[in-house]
């Protein structure tokens, strides 16, 4: 599965940006999908998550309330709809698809840059 990360960008405090990852190779309908993220001088964190029917999501305390995941498998897609952006929400943002090990991401997105300024 190849993962490509679009929809980043600089943005104010309070803004919106609606991130998108986009599958080729295969579908990722029996893929677990997330977001992670990762800040200059820190480690990668995951920020969303959410199984492959889409009926379970996972949230950073940090995000929850603020950032939506979402998918559309007949698009081979995943989504992260970010709202009240935060400068602390300023990284690169990453997209990764998991099978049935519940301990790793199998797929990787290249990462899309977000920046928010105050």
């Amino acid at each position: 599965v190849q993962l490509q990360a679009s929809g980043g960008g600089l943005v104010q405090a309070g803004g919106t940006l609606r991130l998108s990852c986009a599958a080729s190779g295969r579908t990722i309908s029996t893929y677990r999908m997330a977001w992670f993220r990762q800040a200059p001088g820190k480690e990668r964190e995951f920020v969303a998550g959410i199984g492959w029917l889409a009926t379970s999501t996972y949230y950073a305390d940090s995000v929850k309330g603020r950032f939506t995941i979402s998918r559309n498998n007949a698009k081979d897609t995943l989504y992260l709809q970010m709202n009240s952006l935060k400068p602390e929400d300023t990284a690169v943002y990453y997209c990764a698809a998991g099978g049935p090990d519940l301990n790793k991401y199998d797929y990787w997105g290249q990462g899309t840059q977000v920046t928010v300024s105050s």
